[in-house]
């Protein structure tokens, strides 16, 4: 009797455990289907742009040097002594302008001369014509020979070329003396003179007195791969670009910043160098305060074309697969997620130069692309691009920054 009122309690324990065990064996199956969807997370939200088509300038940057526009390297034109310098060494000079004197007494004795001989010469030629119209009158009475008159004749028209080539002389001996004082061929800085006061210079020497630079305005010499310029004609003559307009050049200084002034394409070689396999393209740009000098280095940011109906996608939202192909995530119809491979046609910015693989009004998704799958269900919203403010200006808001990091170097490294 005592050991059955023992045995009791664990009985009753062992029923209501059976009893647990069938109930939960006999749940439906699709009562357990509605409790797992319940507990589902739900859709990824993701910030998307829409595809916009609109016109956007190619353009290059080439690394080039400034040139003068005009060079002039002033040498003598005749022989003789520097008497005097007249202007001062890296001054601006005009076209015209008196740069030296030369000693001219020998210059002018030349000329002296020159007069001298074509006086005797025409003194010479007024005989013999005076005798010539003599003997026009012998002749016609038989009182000379035809013969003798005939000789006088002659010699007459040789006087007559000799008197031309004395007036010749004094020509010549006149622009020797001219050019006793050396002038500027061109207006341009003058650099370092090469002679001093009491140098002989000869007639055409080897070695310039001066040089002359126009600086107003002033060209910059770049050069261009020939397969990226053949690369541009393709795309050209296939009307993929538009050509109307490609003569703007903007020009960036040593020190990074821009010059105020934009330039236009003047010249374009005709043949490649074999060395480099590069074409010569030259700039021209206004340079009225002198802020280009020669020899100064500049990048070039030259305007070839007009690529019409590109879209503008943030480089963030572009990745590229193991063969290279760009490819972009667009939300569908459906609101899921599809993979659409495009083309690119170079940058601009912070954003690719996408032509071609999306349609007028597609959603690309930027924000939150590493985060999403092909077919997957998203929500998609305006992308708001994040506004980085300057380190140090708010301290006491690093933890909140801090929070924020690693969610852009994640973005950063799926696109790697």
């Amino acid at each position: 009797m005592m050991s059955a009122k023992l045995w009791a309690p664990a009985l009753t324990a062992c029923a209501l455990a059976t009893s647990i065990a069938l109930v939960g064996c006999s749940k439906d199956p699709k009562d357990a289907q509605q409790a797992g969807a319940s507990q589902q997370m739900p859709p990824t939200e993701v910030g998307v742009v829409v595809a916009q088509p609109q016109s956007v300038e190619q353009s290059v940057e080439l690394s080039g040097r400034t040139t003068a526009f005009e060079i002039s390297e002033v040498r003598p034109q005749t022989s003789g002594v520097i008497l005097k310098r007249l202007f001062a060494e890296g001054s601006y000079v005009r076209e015209g302008q008196a740069l030296y004197e030369l000693d001219s007494r020998s210059n002018r004795a030349a000329l002296d001369s020159s007069k001298a001989a074509l006086l005797q010469q025409q003194a010479n030629l007024n005989s013999l014509r005076t005798k010539l119209n003599r003997y026009q009158q012998l002749v016609s009475i038989n009182a000379v020979s035809k013969q003798e008159y005939d000789d006088l004749l002659g010699s007459v028209k040789v006087t007559e070329a000799q008197v031309a080539a004395a007036q010749a002389q004094i020509k010549s001996a006149e622009i020797d003396l001219g050019y006793s004082i050396i002038r500027a061929p061109i207006s341009g800085q003058t650099n370092r003179s090469t002679v001093t006061v009491g140098a002989l210079v000869t007639a055409n020497q080897a070695s310039p007195l001066v040089t002359i630079q126009r600086l107003d305005p002033i060209y910059v010499d770049m050069n261009q791969s020939s397969a990226e310029l053949l690369r541009l004609r393709q795309q050209l003559s296939k009307g993929n670009l538009d050509s109307s307009n490609n003569t703007q050049v903007k020009l960036k200084l040593e020190d990074g910043s821009y010059y105020s002034v934009e330039g236009r394409l003047a010249f374009s070689d005709a043949s490649v160098n074999p060395d480099t396999g590069t074409i010569t393209l030259r700039a021209v740009f206004s340079n009225p305060n002198h802020l280009l000098l020669p020899g100064m280095f500049a990048t070039a940011q030259i305007v070839q074309a007009v690529i019409p109906n590109a879209i503008l996608i943030p480089q963030i939202a572009i990745t590229r697969t193991p063969t290279g192909q760009a490819m972009a995530m667009i939300v569908n119809a459906k609101g899921a997620v599809e993979p659409r491979p495009v083309t690119t046609s170079g940058v601009q910015g912070k954003d690719w130069v996408v032509t071609a693989g999306l349609n007028v009004g597609d959603k690309v998704i930027v924000d939150g692309i590493a985060k999403v799958k092909p077919e997957q269900q998203v929500v998609a919203k305006p992308y708001q691009p994040q506004v980085t403010a300057p380190q140090g200006a708010q301290p006491p808001a690093a933890k909140p920054a801090e929070s924020a990091t690693p969610k852009t170097e994640q973005k950063s490294t799926s696109n790697t």
